[in-house]
């Protein structure tokens, strides 16, 4: 199996050489940061882990503007895939065509997505299998500017006859490893807690792959729960976990993680993501759900009054904030 996107450094770093190193205002609506950067065919990656910090507005979005052919990285992808499957509803379109997968379809502990599951059996959907650090192991290569790394991870199993990594021999030792591929997305969507105009980033709880994703794109969207001044951000650089260098795109997006969680801020909706599921049973039932929450609004939040509002919100902070008191 061939990657699906090129693993080649040259081209990637040629690329991230054109982007521009000044401090220039980023600021801007989902709406039109979807509409400049995420194209027809483009290869799309997101961050956050599990139901932890997902760029869902983006993930909408792209929903609602009915972008088609997209290639996806699944690296732990719970209701940021679930939500891009949608666009693969029966007669709508197909947003995604293939996929990158280490953990897609479930969303952890609460379930299969039932329509994500029908998309992926489909066969409409090219997929290639890795582990989760195989697959944060290409952005690693990637942010590295390297067209692979080396490992010892899936040798030996059915994953990697399903990837599209290589076996090789070390030069050195003459060991056999697995050359996992850089994978460059073509455009990236990340959820932070606070940024800059200019897209100088922080977050707190786990990263995981972010810090290597945010250098692997060729272009980057970020969502934050607030902007802060410039100024702020200098105070403290050592906390300045994405630079503005990486950045293409900074939109302001309060519980932009919704219905995910968000560390310190928000605990995840669990009724609103077991609705997610049951509707999906029902594909007639689940196209009226997306009428109504997603083609229906304008942006997120019109969603977010659609699924409780403020007094919902408020109750999750509270939740999130009992959390990290220990009660």
């Amino acid at each position: 199996m061939h990657p699906f996107t090129a693993p080649h450094s040259e081209p990637a770093r040629a690329a991230f050489a054109q982007k521009p190193r000044g401090l220039i205002d980023k600021v801007t609506t989902v709406a039109d940061a979807v509409r400049r950067f995420v194209r027809d065919g483009d290869y799309f990656a997101t961050g956050g882990f599990g139901t932890n910090r997902i760029p869902t507005a983006v993930c909408h979005e792209i929903v609602r503007q009915r972008r088609q052919h997209l290639g996806f990285s699944g690296h732990t992808a719970t209701h940021d895939f679930q939500v891009l499957c949608a666009g693969n509803l029966t007669g709508r379109g197909q947003t995604l065509d293939r996929v990158d997968a280490a953990y897609v379809v479930g969303i952890e502990a609460r379930g299969l997505s039932p329509h994500a599951r029908r998309v992926m059996e489909s066969g409409a959907v090219r997929c290639a299998e890795w582990s989760n650090y195989t697959l944060a192991l290409r952005y690693t290569a990637a942010a590295m500017g390297v067209p692979f790394l080396p490992a010892h991870s899936t040798l030996g199993t059915e994953t990697l006859t399903h990837s599209a990594a290589r076996v090789i021999e070390c030069p050195f030792t003459g060991e056999k490893l697995a050359a996992v591929p850089a994978l460059y997305p073509d455009v990236a969507a990340i959820h932070v807690h606070e940024a800059d105009r200019y897209g100088n980033c922080r977050f707190t709880g786990t990263s995981v792959a972010d810090f290597d994703l945010a250098r692997a794109a060729k272009r980057l969207i970020v969502t934050c729960e607030r902007l802060v001044p410039h100024d702020e951000m200098r105070r403290n650089p050592h906390l300045t976990q994405i630079p503005f260098l990486c950045v293409d795109a900074v939109c302001e997006v309060p519980f932009g993680s919704y219905p995910g969680n968000m560390p310190g801020e928000y605990f995840s909706d669990e009724d609103h993501l077991r609705l997610w599921l049951e509707v999906e049973r029902d594909p007639a039932a689940f196209g009226q759900f997306l009428d109504d929450h997603i083609f229906g609004v304008t942006d997120f939040a019109e969603y977010l009054d659609h699924c409780g509002g403020l007094p919902r919100l408020q109750h999750l902070r509270h939740r999130e904030l009992l959390l990290h008191l220990g009660k």
